[in-house]
Parts: structure tokens; C-alpha cells; sequence
């Protein structure tokens, strides 16, 4: 999940005005060090009139394409953002000439970056061999969660008759069917390893993404658990699917949300929680928080300020009140940041008090929306002692977003007061929070690791659900209970 917090330096949310004799249209290749790592990538800008955009590429990742946001182009500066774990990945970077240098900061972790105009890395290299069909079917599905609409993508085993199926849900902030990040497509790779297993698999783009409509930060996890439900009653409508075997798997906040369900409705069969929290939202946030930032090499004096920042900011959440004061306190801090750098950055920001001003706005409209005023409160523990059917709840022994040290205990203590006897819970090693094979843990290094998930994540799920249900003997996988 991500964290709930005001940036010290709060530079990614301001977006100069496009004005340059230099075109930065075509590609720009070169690389990032961070973690004593070196990671290849290409940023391609276009412009059209006087606004600018730009995508990255990230071979080593097998990650093309990526769209990045608030990008300028204001010589000699530079300025673009890629959404990456629980922050964004911040590149602020100085032109000279044909070439580009900078600093790419994420969740406190600083490295650097350099490009040089060049050629498309992409058109230079053989294109990738098509992928053979897989050995199951692929349905684009639509449906209504109450005003919402919901797109998705149905894989269905072969085999005649009804077979058990899985409701994949994602975490927090908006994310598209395939949960992708970096590249890396979790959702339609679990999807995939499911189906050849003979299960049937329902994954869905958020609301407001892809083809969902709605907005996802405008409504609460509470809503989201309405628009599983809608799915899990899509399934079990259809000729095809076994209505008493559809079962929930949710990613950090869809590990909230699948408990949800299954408290409110005894049509799910299992649920299977990844990474899901056990502890109220606001105890998340700052553990969270505090992880995140020793993790980072922040002093004790900087994670002290930004743990008594954060706790005045959820009372505020919690209240409705105090907002003026620590809008003053951030207009401030921002203040005084914007003041310490260096004079070229501060000669590209043409209205100070424009940048200090949008800043503070939008930092804290980010806190005062519905889905952060429902998950401080939230608990997940009440929800998981109403749930019945099988449980299978996993952590990464490095996730520094939902720690297991955090929640292993709290998710062990509420799933034996439960209704259900049919429980496991279960830490994969040196798994971080999207279950690759993580050296820290932190959400710095995820654009550097190897995009394939820890050995055995994928069958320990797979196992324990087929256990559960039956499988036709015609599944992809050739598996039957």
C-alpha cells in the first residue's frame, strides 16, 4: 500500500510551462545508478503546441513504454515522474546541449541519471518472437457495480462443465487489470499460471483505469469490495463457472477488501491475501513511513519530524479539523526548501509562490480524499474474524509497505478467533512487497530487480487452492482433486 505522507521537498507536483528554441522530440538514451546499480533506459519526448510528453524504456525490465507524467522542458532544466511503488520515481534533471544530468530520487533513496540525445534503442534490436496462443481461452468481459462500469479479462481452462474460478484484486492507487508495475505485469502473470491449472480467472481494471469508469481515489475500499462482489455474482452466472467454487486472491489493500467480501457474502469459497495488512490504517501509515525512511538512511531527527508531520496530518483526516494550520506548516517547509536550491533550479520556476502554493493544494488533496479518510480508520481485524470460508495469507520477508514483522502476529491472532478452521499463513524469503527477489526491500530498488517473482510464490497459492476445489480433469494443467 502506499504511504500516506507530505513530501519534505514537494518538486515532483510542479509542472513548468513549456518554452524552449531546443526540441526534445525523439529518444534520449542512457541510464540511472542508484544502489550502486546501473539500469539502462530510454526517455522518448513529444511535443504538440506548447505542452510536452514523454515515455520510458527500461530494457533490462522488459519494460516499454512506460507513460511518465508531469514532465517539462525548460532549458537548461528538465523535470518528469514515473509512478513506481509506494512514491514516485523523480527525475529533475539539467541540459546541456545534446545530453541530460540529474538526480533521480524515490521513498527518500537518491541516485543519478544521464542521457544523450540518440538513436531508438527499440528500432535497432530484433523484434521478440510472437507469443504462441495460450492453451485456454481469453474473454473481454464487461459488467455494473452499482452507477460503475467494470472491465475485465475472463481466462477460462479448456474442458467441458463448470469449473472453480479466482477473483484477482488489486492494492492501492489506481492500477489496470494486470496490476502492472514497471513492466511488470503481476496480475497476468498469476492469471496465467492459474488457468493452466485449471482454475478460471476474473481480472479487472480499476475505476477511472482502462476501460472501468468511476475514479478510484474518490470512492473508499468499502466501494471496492461492491465491485468484487458484482464480479464474484458475474461468475457465478455464467454456464461455465462452478457457483460454490469463486474464491478471492487481493494484493496489499485487495488483501482488506477480499475479507470484505467474504465477511459480507458465503458465496466465496476461499480467499488467499497477499501482503494484506493486519492493522488499522493509520498504525500502517507511520510504521510504514518509518521503515521506508530508516530504510532510506534518513537520521532519527528527520524520521521523528516526519512521524509527528504524519500524525498531525491523520488527525486532520480524522477531524476535519486543522487543515489551515498545517497548510501553513507545509507552505513553509516548501518555502524554505525551494530556498536551498541551487540558483539555475530556482531560475527555472518562474512564480515561487505559484510552486509553493500548488504544492501545499495538492498535497493535501491528496490526504482529504474518501479512500484516505476510509483506510485510516479501517480495521481489518473485526472484518477477518466474520470470515468462514479457507484462508491463505502471505508476507514477503523483506516488504517494507504492508512489514510482516508489523502484521504476521495480528493476522495469525484474528484468523484463530475466526469462523473459519481452514486457515495458513505463510513468509516467503527475501520476497519484498510485489514478491520479486529483493536484496533490500525497498521500493527504490523494484525498477532493478529481476521482474520474476520469488520460487514458489506461484505454486504454494496455486496448491493450496486447487486443493480446495475441484478441478475439471480436462484443466490446462492436467491437475484434479
Amino acid at each position: 500500500m502506499k504511504p500516506l505522507r507530505v513530501p519534505l521537498l514537494a518538486l515532483a507536483l510542479f509542472i513548468a510551462p513549456f518554452a524552449s528554441s531546443q526540441s526534445p522530440d525523439g529518444p534520449w538514451v542512457g541510464s540511472i545508478s542508484v544502489l550502486g546499480t546501473e539500469l539502462k533506459i530510454m526517455v522518448t519526448f513529444a511535443t504538440k503546441g506548447d505542452s510536452v510528453s514523454a515515455s520510458i524504456d527500461i530494457p533490462q525490465q522488459m519494460a516499454l513504454g512506460l507513460l511518465l507524467r508531469n514532465v517539462s522542458w525548460r532549458p537548461p532544466k528538465t523535470h518528469f515522474e514515473l509512478p513506481a511503488g509506494p512514491g514516485l520515481a523523480v527525475f529533475d534533471g539539467t541540459i546541456v546541449k545534446e545530453t541530460i544530468n540529474g538526480e533521480f530520487t524515490q521513498a527518500g533513496i537518491s541516485g543519478t541519471f544521464r542521457l544523450e540525445r540518440g538513436k531508438d534503442v527499440r528500432a535497432a534490436a530484433p523484434p521478440a518472437p510472437p507469443e504462441p496462443p495460450p492453451p485456454y481461452s481469453v474473454e473481454e468481459i464487461t459488467f455494473n457495480a452499482d452507477s460503475v462500469r467494470i472491465a475485465g479479462t475472463l481466462t477460462i481452462p479448456p474442458g467441458k462443465g463448470r469449473h472453480p474460478a479466482v477473483v484477482l484484486i488489486t492494492g492501492s492507487g489506481p492500477h489496470n487489470r494486470d496490476e502492472e508495475l514497471l513492466g511488470f505485469k503481476t496480475f497476468r502473470i498469476i492469471a496465467d499460471h492459474f488457468t493452466r491449472h485449471g482454475l478460471a480467472v476474473l481480472r479487472c481494471d480499476d475505476r477511472g483505469v482502462g476501460g472501468s469508469t468511476g475514479s478510484k481515489t474518490l470512492s473508499t475500499t468499502a466501494d471496492h469490495a461492491d465491485d468484487v462482489l458484482a464480479a464474484v455474482k458475474l461468475l457465478q452466472g455464467r454456464p461455465d463457472i462452478n457457483p460454490a467454487q469463486v474464491g478471492l486472491c487481493g494484493h496489499s489493500e485487495g488483501g482488506i477488501i477480499a475479507p470484505i467480501v467474504a465477511a459480507k457474502s458465503k458465496d466465496v469459497a476461499f480467499i488467499v491475501l497477499i501482503a494484506g495488512p493486519a492493522v488499522t490504517g493509520d498504525k500502517l501509515i507511520l510504521f510504514q513511513l518509518e521503515v521506508l525512511m530508516r530504510g532510506g538512511g534518513a537520521g532519527e531527527e528527520q524520521i521523528r519530524k516526519s512521524l509527528d508531520q504524519q500524525r498531525r496530518l491523520i488527525e486532520c483526516v480524522r477531524t476535519g479539523r486543522g487543515w489551515d494550520l498545517m497548510a501553513e506548516e507545509l507552505r513553509k517547509e516548501i518555502a524554505a526548501s525551494f530556498a536551498s536550491l541551487p540558483p539555475g533550479t530556482r531560475e527555472g520556476i518562474a512564480d515561487s509562490a505559484a510552486f509553493v502554493n500548488k504544492n501545499v493544494e495538492t498535497s493535501l488533496a491528496a490526504a482529504r480524499t474518501p479512500w484516505v479518510r476510509y483506510l485510516i480508520e479501517c480495521d481489518p481485524v473485526p472484518t477477518l474474524h466474520d470470515v468462514s470460508c479457507p484462508v491463505l495469507a502471505i508476507f514477503g520477508e523483506l516488504d517494507m509497505q504492508v512489514p510482516v514483522s508489523l502484521n504476521r502476529k495480528p493476522m495469525e491472532a484474528a484468523l484463530a478467533k475466526s469462523k473459519t478452521k481452514d486457515w495458513k499463513v505463510e513468509v516467503l524469503p527475501k520476497a519484498n512487497h510485489l514478491f520479486l527477489t529483493a536484496v533490500t526491500g525497498s521500493p527504490a530498488e523494484y525498477a532493478t530487480l529481476e521482474k520474476k517473482f520469488v520460487p514458489g510464490f506461484l505454486d504454494l497459492m496455486t496448491d493450496w487452492i486447487t486443493k480446495r476445489v475441484s478441478v475439471l480433469s480436462g484443466g490446462a494443467g492436467g491437475r484434479g482433486n
